[in-house]
């Protein structure tokens, strides 16, 4: 039964970040700018800067008040439960985008 809630919870996540990217993408073409969103990077050093840029584009997404998010930071800064959650997103961040690299290509 577990491995049937982790296929379910695994595709529910791939499809959250199809649903992420989409909307990335119609909203940098509203703000009419030509950049394309793709998780293909050269190389893993690559793609884990990618995976921190879409960790905090997706704080930021979720809270667009910049004043807010100041005020909330000495709340998290300090919480280990808090950084490991963000490294958590991050990881799974990497994931996707080394499974979308083949994993750099199986070293080629």
């Amino acid at each position: 039964m577990k491995k049937v809630y982790l296929i379910v919870f695994v595709m529910m996540f791939f499809s959250l970040i199809l649903v992420a990217f989409a909307a990335a993408e119609d909203s940098m073409a509203k703000q009419g700018k030509e950049e394309s969103l793709s998780l293909i990077v050269a190389t893993p050093e690559d793609g884990f800067q990618l995976a921190i840029a879409l960790s905090r584009k997706g704080v930021t997404e979720t809270q667009p008040d910049k004043e807010v998010l100041k005020k909330l930071r000495p709340a998290y800064a300090h919480d280990p439960d808090s950084l490991i959650a963000a490294s958590q997103v991050i990881a799974i961040h990497f994931q996707t985008i080394a499974a979308a690299n083949n994993y750099w290509r199986n070293g080629q």
